[in-house]
């Protein structure tokens, strides 16, 4: 496993402090758990925006409508 060294601020510090009361077996644990819940969140905002511009494409182009229409004929309800 690698090893980074950085900086937090105090309160920061008190929180990873506190690894036991939330579970964790240390502080590493905590970090690890933490980047990996930010990374998840980051790749559901990018994933949320490429949602709402294919949303604003769809609504913004009568042609495409009328193609996904097209193909949706027959299609099993």
């Amino acid at each position: 496993m690698l090893q980074a060294k950085f900086s937090i601020h105090e309160e920061q510090s008190v929180f990873l402090n506190s690894y036991k009361d939330y579970g964790f077996k240390d502080k590493s644990d905590m970090m690890r758990t933490a980047l990996n819940l930010l990374r998840k969140e980051q790749e559901q905002q990018v994933l949320r925006q490429s949602a709402e511009l294919y949303t604003e494409t769809y609504a913004a182009d009568a042609e495409l409508k009328t193609l996904t229409d097209a193909a949706l004929q027959g299609w099993p309800e």
